[in-house]
Formats: structure tokens, C-alpha cells, sequence
């Protein structure tokens, strides 16, 4: 089912003066249509998928995909208006065509048949004489699409239509203009930004899956760890205990970020005793991802070591308190940062302290908790709230959990502690 908020979308919109929006992200395709966004969107060029969502909710929606994917699509989305372009995959229904009278098999008729009964599909779908299919997708044909949707919902010359154009690149405007030409094409990518930022109750059921999963194996790589494995031996005990434990289809994939020793970037290093270990990891279920960070150290940590964790928990300890409906995400980052700096280390720099979490391209998701946010939190956000630091020679550190804001709060969905904890 579609995550968007077709009432929270109507509201955006009408803020900016928008009398629709198009997505074009195979991301916002898949929140916006419940649907797969199919194999065209690989190459991440604008155009080979397309949502229409009116302004007014009494408009239908109306959502362009492949020709491909058309049946995935209508099993899995509400959206009715559907309309199709072709990609350079053959396709052929024979399902509804009549095999009677065929030959026996390996006789010429045979094969006449069977090309009657495809030509006979093509024009039942139809496919005009002449088609031939495009060496990838046809992006004019979906903004063409988009073009006469909008006019038969009653927008014409010059109303103002917000695009994510986020998901255009310069190469692909020209195209994108030509085919909307006429209407007034206004930015809507923090609209669609907006609109994924805010989850349904399916959404955080997933996440909330993700993160527990991936404690699992965040514990199981505490306690199997051992001085002498290699880097990557001791990244492996996270990834077989969450591949062994993991909700069968429903894991999409996984991703780890993990440091041993005073690399903070990687290396094969052999675990050494004082080794700092960096875990930073993440599972997809159905394509969210969750995003968890914990330390730990090969038996007694360093007096260099022990003052950098502590700084990162202050800050950590300050910016948690500040994880509540109504808070500037902003107030959240001068908070951390203060807090590290009065620890000892007044030089401390870092861009963001978390993000939003969801099914993006990558592991982060904006909105950024950033001293330049001017996003305020709200009910519905499941956020990554860390504080990490790399220092080359000593070692990667983070602390990092994911929160649900609630009504009057944060709902923390982790349950390991973020001590520095010894292996």
C-alpha cells in the first residue's frame, strides 16, 4: 500500500501554491504507489517512472511505469489511472490468446500459429504497427503522459506544478520542460522530502524490525569477537548472525561499517589488545534501512580512548534530551556539539548528528540534524541520532540509536547499551 499522506500532501502543496505534484525518484514512486518502480529506474535518469499526485484530493492520482512492471504495479497499488512506456525488454501476453488448431509440435504451422497468436496479443494490448522499443526507456512518453493528465484534471498554460527536481539531472531538463512545456514548473523536492519524512505505522513496523535484527548481530559480534581475528572475520560474526536470524524475504539487505584498531577507515587490521572497534551497521527490511552505531574495545581502553567516548556520550547524553516533538533538529545539533567541546575539545566539528531513516538510496535520509535544519520534529519521524568521530591512530567511536518521535517524546527502538564496552 501507498505510505503517502495524500491530506499532508494537499496541505504542503497548498502552502508553496502548487496545484500538483509530480515525483519522479523511484523512492517517492514506491511511497507514493505501493508499488515496485521496475527495472528502468537502474540508471537513476528522470523520466522512466512518474507519480501525479492533484492538489484538490478529489482528483485522482495517476502514476506512469513500464510496460514490464504494469501488472505488479496494478496488484500492488490503489492508483487506477495507470498509463504505460514501453522499455527495451520483449514482452508478450499469450495468456487470453486461443492455441486451438495448433500443429503438431516441430511442424512449420506450428510456428505460424504461434506468431499469429503473439500479433494477435500485441493488437488486444495495444501495440500500433510499426512499434519498435527504445534502447532503455522513453522519457518523452512519460512526460507526455504527465501533460495530458494534468489537462484532463483541469490544469492548464501556466499552472504552477511542482517537480522533484532533485531526481532530474541537467542532461535530462531539457527533455523534462519540452514535455511539460506550458505549465509553470516550480521546485517540489522538499515536498516529496516532506511527505516521506513523516512514516506510516507499516513503515516504522519495519524499521523497528531492521534495527532488532541488526542488535542481534551487533550482540553476537560482542560476545565472539576475540584478540587475533582480522578485520573482516569480526565484520563476518555480525553478518552470519543477522543472515542466520534473518525474517526470510523480508530482508532486502544488509551493510556494516566496521573498524578494528587505530584505522578508523577500514584496513585488514589483526584485533590487537586495546583495539578500538568500530561497529556501524544497518539491515533492510523491505528496503528500510535501519542504522546502528556501538563501540567496543579489546580489554582496556587507553586514557586517550576512554576521554574521547566519554566527550561523544556528553554530547550524546545532551542531544538526546532534546529528542521531542517541537524541537528545532538544529537546537538538537548546538546541543551535542557544546557539549563535546566542554568536554575537552573545544576544536569539535561535525556537519550532522543523525538523519531521517527510510528506504533511500542510501542509508541516510534527510532531513539532517544540522545546525543549518530548519526542520522541527514531529510525530511519526524515526530518526538516527549518533555521535561519531574518526581519529587516525586511536580509532573510530560512535554512539548511535534510532528514535521514534511520539506525542511527548522519543521512543528509542534500540536496547543495547552505548558504553564503551569491553571484548
Amino acid at each position: 500500500m501507498p505510505a503517502l499522506d495524500r491530506t499532508r500532501a494537499e496541505r504542503l502543496m497548498a502552502a508553496e501554491g502548487l496545484e500538483a505534484l509530480v515525483l519522479l525518484s523511484p523512492e517517492s514512486f514506491r511511497h507514493a504507489t505501493g508499488a515496485p518502480a521496475g527495472v528502468g529506474t537502474m540508471w537513476r535518469r528522470a523520466g522512466a517512472v512518474a507519480v501525479l499526485i492533484p492538489c484538490d484530493a478529489s482528483l485522482p492520482e495517476m502514476a506512469v511505469a513500464s510496460d514490464l512492471f504494469a501488472p505488479a504495479f496494478r496488484k500492488a497499488s490503489p492508483i487506477r489511472d495507470l498509463r504505460t512506456t514501453p522499455l527495451w525488454v520483449e514482452t508478450t501476453d499469450l495468456a487470453d490468446t486461443d492455441p486451438a488448431g495448433a500443429a503438431g509440435p516441430g511442424s512449420p504451422a506450428e510456428g505460424e500459429d504461434l506468431a499469429g497468436r503473439i500479433a494477435a496479443a500485441n493488437r488486444r494490448d495495444g501495440r500500433p504497427a510499426g512499434f519498435t522499443r527504445p534502447t532503455t526507456f522513453r522519457a518523452d512518453l512519460c512526460y507526455a503522459h504527465l501533460g495530458e493528465a494534468l489537462r484532463e484534471r483541469g490544469l492548464g498554460p501556466g499552472s504552477r506544478i511542482g517537480v522533484e527536481l532533485a531526481a532530474v539531472s541537467g542532461a535530462d531538463m531539457a527533455e523534462l520542460l519540452q514535455g511539460l512545456a506550458g505549465f509553470d514548473i516550480r521546485d517540489g523536492s522538499a515536498i516529496a522530502a516532506r511527505l516521506k519524512m513523516v512514516k506510516t505505522a507499516e513503515e516504522i513496523g519495519w524499521l523497528r524490525e531492521a534495527v532488532t535484527l541488526a542488535e542481534l548481530g551487533i550482540a553476537a559480534l560482542r560476545d565472539q569477537a576475540r584478540v587475533g581475528m582480522s578485520r573482516r572475520d569480526i565484520a563476518r560474526l555480525w553478518v552470519d548472525a543477522v543472515t542466520a536470524a534473518s525474517p526470510g524475504p523480508r530482508l532486502t539487505g544488509t551493510w556494516d561499517y566496521v573498524s578494528v584498531g587505530p584505522d578508523p577507515w577500514g584496513g585488514e587490521a589483526t584485533a590487537a589488545p586495546g583495539d578500538i572497534v568500530k561497529v556501524d551497521v544497518g539491515c533492510l527490511i523491505h528496503g528500510y534501512t535501519s542504522d546502528t552505531g556501538r563501540t567496543f574495545v579489546f580489554g582496556q581502553a587507553s586514557p586517550d580512548a576512554g576521554r574521547i567516548h566519554a566527550a561523544l556520550a556528553s554530547g550524546f547524553a545532551a542531544g538526546e534530551r532534546l529528542l521531542a516533538p517541537g524541537t528545532p533538529l538544529s537546537e538538537i545539533h548546538r546541543a551535542a556539539t557544546a557539549a563535546i567541546r566542554a568536554a575537552g575539545f573545544p576544536e569539535f566539528s561535525r556537519g550532522h548528528f543523525g538523519h531521517g531513516l527510510g528506504s533511500s538510496l542510501g542509508s541516510e535520509e534527510w532531513p539532517f540534524i544540522a545546525a543549518d535544519s530548519d526542520v522541527i520534529a514531529e510525530p511519526g519521524m524515526v530518526l538516527a541520532f549518533e555521535c561519531p568521530w574518526y581519529l587516525t591512530g586511536l580509532g573510530g567511536f560512535i554512539l548511535e540509536n534510532q528514535y521514534l518521535i511520539t506525542d511527548s517524546g522519543a521512543e528509542c527502538m534500540n536496547r543495547l547499551p552505548t558504553d564503551l564496552v569491553r571484548l
